[in-house]
């Protein structure tokens, strides 16, 4: 079944609109007929639904029901930092097919790669564009958020904003995925940091660990940059009982 988005009116009276590249789409590419079924996607809810009506640059849809939410309980933000050439593209894609909220891409000392506001913004546009794709894929309800590259000083104020945040970082040890959900069951609100392909300093785990960042280990094996924030999102969303 096709999943298109409706645009800023939502849902009134069982009927919606297309946002406007999703209208094209329908219309030109899929070349859809009015009666046909669709899942929409509407004020960060998902419904059933079927054409009502093409005509003069719009489609609308007859919303015939809701469907249950495929949003995670648990809220993680990745804050990423930068990698080079097209890794943060995957990382975006993937992120959103297992449930992340938003994804901040950060400036870090060993990071290669450094955005200018400018090109931060290109980037940041290309990004949200990835994550609008695979939230239509996997069938998110609500889109991923990517934002526009962050310094390292910034990321150390955001992070006290959260209920709780965690770095994996290859020098941890003792504390694990399954410790920190034993010691936070109910937490709703989660960061996790993850560094370029240099790794962070001592220094920048020394002052997230400050703004009450807890290290944590993914185990004996060195991952990838974009690995590491796959990895323990997954564990963690499996842990806290999204996989189930």
């Amino acid at each position: 079944m096709h999943r298109f988005y409706a645009d800023e009116r939502g849902v009134v009276n069982d009927t919606a609109y297309l946002c406007e590249e999703d209208a094209r789409h329908a219309t030109r590419v899929l070349r859809m007929k009015t009666g046909e079924s669709c899942e929409l996607f509407a004020d960060g809810r998902r419904f059933s639904g079927e054409i009502a009506a093409i005509g003069d640059g719009e489609v609308s849809v007859h919303v015939t029901g809701e469907m249950p939410s495929t949003e995670a309980k648990l809220r993680i933000t990745l804050y990423q930092g930068l990698p080079k050439a097209d890794k943060m593209e995957l990382i975006v894609q993937k992120a959103t097919e297992l449930g992340a909220a938003t994804v901040v891409p950060v400036a870090m000392s060993r990071c290669v790669v450094q955005l200018d506001g400018k090109d931060g913004r290109k980037k940041q546009e290309r990004w949200q564009k990835i994550a609008r794709e695979a939230c239509k894929q996997s069938g998110r309800c609500e889109m991923l958020q990517v934002t526009e590259p962050i310094s390292f000083k910034h990321l150390l104020t955001r992070l006290t904003e959260h209920g709780a945040a965690i770095v994996p970082w290859e020098d941890a040890q003792g504390y694990s995925l399954a410790r920190f959900h034993e010691e936070h069951p109910g937490v709703t609100d989660l960061a996790i940091v993850i560094g370029p392909e240099g790794g962070m300093s001592e220094d920048e785990v020394a002052r997230m660990q400050e703004a009450g960042c807890r290290s944590v280990t993914l185990g004996p094996r060195i991952l990838r940059t974009e690995t590491a924030g796959l990895c323990a999102m997954s564990a963690l969303f499996c842990l806290f009982g999204d996989m189930e």
